[in-house]
């Protein structure tokens, strides 16, 4: 099957990178949020020099569809004298008792100085940054116990920053995910696109399906044949990714006339799978030795 250049840049994006740059000036810090399953495909390098100066919290957000022990990997690896890292899922609230405190943790120092100056208790501002479709309103609504943030399943709602006030002494900035315009390394792209931060109605199903096949007959051989019956992941070996994904569609029933694989019913359930976590616990990106 043809390989796919998968990108995706809606106008306003270019629009957010300037609010972003305008407005560090008012926050204390910036919390990043990150899908666990990608964090290395769902970090945004521009995030990162935009606001390189500002200390940080990260949010491995829907970490409870990520592969454990990989957590545990990633999270580590964001500890640093000017930020940590906390497991969350914005949708259940895992993980949100530990962000005042980190918060505080991290502008200890700033925190310091207000109280010497007789400012004690005052008010502390955070931007929150991250992908489209990765929480960030589902963060604000959970964090604010409102309903100010638009929160639906898919990429691009948030079109415009906006202030959320909270009872725990903190303001958060919302702004509206941000991709890059050009991804330099493809697995980047297709990670993005597999786990839903590229809208799936520009991308083709087809390519991604074949694409997961490739990633978890890797990552998760036992997984994926449990999941799809399989006896044991032996079974994969001689098979090339595209046969792999239609000895998947069989095994599940798709068929139509002649015997056909139904691709795109195919395509549809194995990603709808994958983002469920119904094959397993899963992380795409994998942090190399030397880095742990």
């Amino acid at each position: 099957m043809p390989t796919e250049n998968i990108q995706w840049f809606p106008g306003h994006m270019a629009k957010t990178r300037r609010m972003i740059s305008e407005n560090l000036k008012n926050v204390d810090i910036i919390i990043e949020i990150l899908d666990a399953r990608i964090p290395f495909s769902s970090r945004n390098p521009e995030i990162a020099k935009l606001t390189a100066q500002k200390p940080r919290l990260i949010l491995l957000n829907k970490a409870d569809l990520a592969d454990p022990s990989q957590n545990r990997i990633w999270m580590k690896s964001f500890q640093t004298e000017s930020s940590k890292s906390i497991l969350t899922n914005c949708s259940t609230g895992q993980g949100f008792k530990e962000i005042p405190a980190a918060i505080r943790e991290i502008l200890s120092e700033k925190i310091s100085r207000y109280e010497a100056r007789g400012m004690g208790g005052r008010k502390l501002f955070a931007m929150v940054l991250g992908i489209p479709n990765v929480g960030k309103s589902t963060f604000i609504n959970r964090i604010s116990k409102t309903k100010n943030a638009k929160a639906e399943d898919r990429p691009g709602v948030t079109k415009t920053k906006q202030w959320i006030s909270t009872t725990l002494g903190i303001d958060f900035l919302d702004m509206p995910g941000i991709l890059w315009p050009r991804f330099d390394n493809q697995t980047i792209g297709e990670n993005l696109a597999l786990t839903g931060a590229i809208k799936d109605e520009s991308q083709d199903l087809l390519h991604l399906g074949i694409v997961l096949c490739k990633r978890l007959r890797t990552l998760y051989p036992d997984a994926l044949a449990a999941r799809y019956k399989f006896d044991n992941p032996g079974q994969f070996e001689g098979l090339t990714d595209y046969e792999l994904f239609l000895q998947i569609g069989k095994k599940r029933g798709f068929l139509i006339s002649r015997g056909e694989i139904n691709e795109e019913r195919t395509a549809n359930v194995l990603l709808d799978e994958f983002r469920n976590a119904k094959i397993g616990l899963m992380t795409l990106d994998r942090l190399p030795e030397e880095s742990r």
